[in-house]
């Protein structure tokens, strides 16, 4: 009667397996089965336990580093140019107003106005440029230049975080940005199974800013000294930068290094923990291939010279060049072999293009998310009992249809949660038993519809497939609607709303094919075995 009923029970059959399989894959053994399901159902922070951050971009150090880019590019063009000046400063703005950074230039000659508008033009195109007086400027970043400077800030932030927790082997955490990042500039951090996240705190918060730069002068004991030592004003293109004491007895001191590095942590191709000569700690690296081109002209060039390796501004090691030297280096003076290997990590990741504080740290231990399972479970399981008695009393044996449906529907979403590794959260779980109840009200849907056409006169298989056909549109009208909303939800909520959206409509979509499809199918199976039924248990 039914010439399509075992395509139907393949297509059925073959979606069961796919999403047993996406479970629990193909165990060997009991504990195979559980350990494939613990992987592959991934638990968020709420469940599992963990550790929640919240941490702030300082885009301010971006704008300041910009300006002092421009500022030094300004300074040597002028005095290429022979335009004498008396100061070219900045200002320092705070979080709140970091786009306001201007640059002041005081004591151009009114003779060199021009020259010094073209330059202005051709190197500081972001700013704009206006007059104090005859002799002094102020430049402003545009409007339109400070929002990127922002928006690339927070981006390249949250993408150098990712590579630094990836490259901790935490792949299930969670790295987003929260809030505008023209506004708030927040970034998410989730790491479930983490709750003791000091040490990744220290790594995130960890600029890695590396510098292999030209020694021009020093030690000194103090910066007093090296400026004394230099009539009271550095060299051009150059500052002083302090050095880290590398053992108990040392003392810090003062070298008066280039600003325009030999190379930089862009250069470098790879990092990892070593050793020194004296078989104490140390972070080995290599460079990439242009950054070893760079490296080798300079040591060749320059040997006897000194050179300095800084990280995030202090000097951790001065050397003097013996020979060209190609593609690697070393960074000593670090204090234990866990502090070289979060060194590398940092390294390999880059650097971060602003500081960033904390604003929030919160964390949820395991036996708190595996309360809040247990509870999830209680409350699934019981909802499901009760709409199964419910339905079994009112339908009779349609009831068995429902039920089957429904347990259909539970075994879809979770295998297509498995199956793109979704993470299952606390309010993803309210979403799952939702769809408990907009799964039950389809077949109430259905079943009502074909008690009004079998009222209405019509023979068993006609009502089954009116009361199908005219409940179908119904059915995905209310759908529509809800996936509408859950989109509303998924985009402008937070990460617990989102997955309380996601489930949602997983669930909606496994409930199309389980409640239409699979439900048809059984009434159809049902006709199959008894052609002649004359009474239909609804």
């Amino acid at each position: 009667m039914y010439k399509n009923l075992k395509t139907k029970a393949l297509i059925i059959v073959a979606v069961i397996l796919a999403c047993a399989y996406s479970i629990i894959g193909l165990p060997k053994s009991k504990d195979e089965l559980v350990a494939n399901f613990q992987k592959n159902i991934r638990l968020g922070l709420d469940l599992r336990g963990g550790s929640h951050l919240v941490l702030q971009v300082q885009v301010q150090d971006a704008f300041k580093a910009d300006a002092d880019q421009s500022i030094d590019r300004l300074k040597e063009e002028m005095t290429k140019q022979g335009i004498a000046f008396s100061s070219v400063e900045r200002n320092d703005p705070g979080f709140d107003n970091a786009d306001s950074i201007e640059i002041t230039v005081k004591g151009v000659p009114i003779e060199k106005t021009g020259q010094f508008r073209t330059i202005a033009s051709d190197y500081l195109a972001s700013y704009t440029l206006n007059s104090i007086n005859s002799t002094d400027y102020r430049l402003t970043i545009k409007p339109t230049e400070a929002l990127a400077v922002r928006r690339n800030t927070v981006i390249a932030a949250i993408n150098t975080i990712e590579k630094r927790i990836n490259g901790l082997g935490l792949a299930e955490s969670t790295v987003r940005q929260r809030g505008r990042s023209d506004g708030e500039a927040e970034i998410l951090v989730e790491m479930p199974g983490v709750d003791d996240p000091a040490r990744i705190k220290q790594i995130l918060q960890t600029a890695a800013m590396l510098e292999i730069t030209a020694v021009q002068g020093g030690p000194f004991s103090t910066p007093e000294q090296a400026m004394t030592q230099n009539n009271g004003v550095l060299p051009l293109n150059t500052k002083l930068a302090k050095q880290i004491p590398r053992g108990q007895g040392d003392i810090e001191g003062w070298y008066i290094v280039s600003r325009t590095p030999v190379v930089t942590g862009r250069d470098l191709r790879n990092a990892r923990a070593g050793r020194d000569e004296m078989s104490r700690p140390a972070t080995d690296f290599t460079l990439s291939q242009e950054g070893g081109r760079k490296f080798g002209r300079y040591t060749e060039q320059n040997i006897g010279q000194r050179l300095a390796i800084l990280l995030d501004g202090q000097i951790r090691s001065v050397a003097t060049i013996q020979s060209r030297i190609e593609d690697s280096g070393q960074i000593s003076n670090i204090g234990s072999e866990q502090e070289s290997a979060d060194l590398a990590l940092v390294l390999r990741a880059g650097s971060l293009p602003a500081s960033v504080v904390y604003l929030e740290e919160r964390t949820v231990g395991p036996s708190l998310g595996a309360d809040s399972i247990r509870q999830g479970l209680v409350a699934g399981i019981a909802g499901l009992i009760g709409v199964v008695a419910i339905m079994l009393v009112y339908y009779k044996k349609s009831g068995v249809n429902a039920t089957i449906a429904l347990i259909l529907n539970a075994l879809v979403l979770i295998g297509i949660l498995a199956w793109f590794e979704a993470v299952l959260t606390l309010p993803g779980i309210a979403g799952v038993i939702l769809t408990i109840g907009m799964a039950v009200d389809s077949n109430v849907l259905i079943f009502e519809r074909i008690r009004e056409e079998l009222r209405g006169g019509k023979s068993i298989p006609a009502a089954i497939e009116a009361g199908f056909d005219r409940a179908f549109l119904t059915i995905i009208d209310t759908h529509v609607t809800t996936i509408v909303s859950c989109a509303f939800l998924f985009i402008f909520g937070n990460s617990a709303v989102k997955g309380f959206a996601v489930s949602l409509v997983i669930g909606l979509v496994a409930n199309v094919f389980t409640a239409v499809f699979v439900s048809r199918a059984i009434f159809e199976w049902e006709l199959n075995r008894n052609p002649r039924m004359q009474e239909l248990s609804i």
